[in-house]
């Protein structure tokens, strides 16, 4: 049975890490928390000390961390899962971070002749969980060919994308969640005209969903509360998708931008209302809260 390390359990690698299990993939497990390790231990996966020692014997190393400072912490020096890991061991890196450190993460694979990608993912929570996740792909062609055997264990294979080289996967990412901020924001700017104007948010959503507007936010993820079942509305904005990391990932985005001479203004704007969210202290909530500032300012 071929193994897979698996480093960062958290609301997103735990569903991942299980899915890999239930795919028929032996999972040695690790993470800094005690009850996310167990949990997963808990669906099949054996608990490892730490990170380096989860990577030994491994056919394939993932991770899914905060950000480019902590995959490099774990991934690189001389007790980090590189420096444990055979040649031609494939290391797929899911978490979301800056595209700089994802190249040069790919130099340093290189140099102990490992098959690294960066492959951040799209979807959310409930993706994860149902093993319908996107993944955009950055490295060679031939890691690819072997990193699409072990994805599609957790996303349908039409979604998992080859973005182009070293960091290309990042760049995707950054693009995309600086789109789904704007639409999110956009989406919630809507529906707040529409009731303050006495239509039904959820007659609203589907006269959009079947019109020009539709977008992600309206098909899977209604900020309205009570529209969409499921949604992290509905649950007093719990995550989901929190408004740090929607943060986070504008942050990589408006850098990406300045570093190529693009203005993007929207993503700046989109990234001033989530920086707003966190000064309020709602850093925790899901980025879909946006709605409620606006139902309030209705109400006053």
């Amino acid at each position: 049975m071929p193994t897979v390390a698996f480093i960062g359990l958290g609301n997103m690698g735990g569903p991942m890490a299980k899915n890999l299990l239930k795919a028929g993939w032996a999972v040695r497990a690790f993470d800094l928390s005690e009850l996310a390790l167990t949990d997963v231990v808990a669906a099949g996966a054996v608990a490892a000390p730490s990170a380096a020692m989860a990577g030994e014997g491994a056919d394939v190393v993932f991770s899914m961390l905060p950000a480019g400072e902590h995959v490099k912490s774990v991934m690189l020096g001389d007790a980090g899962v590189f420096s444990g890991l055979p040649a031609g061991t494939l290391v797929l890196d899911a978490s979301t971070i800056d595209a700089p450190t994802a190249r040069e993460l790919h130099l340093a694979a290189r140099d102990y002749g490992i098959d690294f990608m960066d492959t951040p993912v799209s979807g959310g929570v409930a993706a994860a969980q149902a093993g319908t996740l996107a993944f955009m792909c950055g490295g060679s062609a031939e890691a690819f060919i072997r990193a699409k055997e072990v994805l599609k264990a957790l996303g349908s294979e039409e979604k998992i994308f080859h973005a182009g080289s070293d960091g290309a996967g990042q760049v995707a990412k950054a693009a995309n969640n600086m789109l789904l901020a704007i639409h999110m924001i956009g989406t919630c700017e809507a529906l707040a005209i529409g009731a303050a104007n006495g239509l039904d948010p959820a007659v609203q959503s589907e006269i959009m969903k079947a019109s020009s507007g539709n977008n992600w936010s309206l098909q899977v993820y209604n900020p309205w509360p009570g529209v969409m079942e499921g949604a992290p509305a509905g649950d007093d904005y719990k995550p989901g998708f929190m408004v740090d990391l929607m943060a986070k990932d504008l942050g990589l985005a408006i850098e990406l931008a300045e570093q190529s001479s693009v203005d993007a203004g929207f993503g700046r704007r989109a990234n001033a209302v989530y920086k707003a969210l966190q000064a309020a202290g709602l850093g925790r909530d899901d980025f879909s809260i946006v709605m409620r500032s606006l139902i309030q300012s209705d109400d006053a």
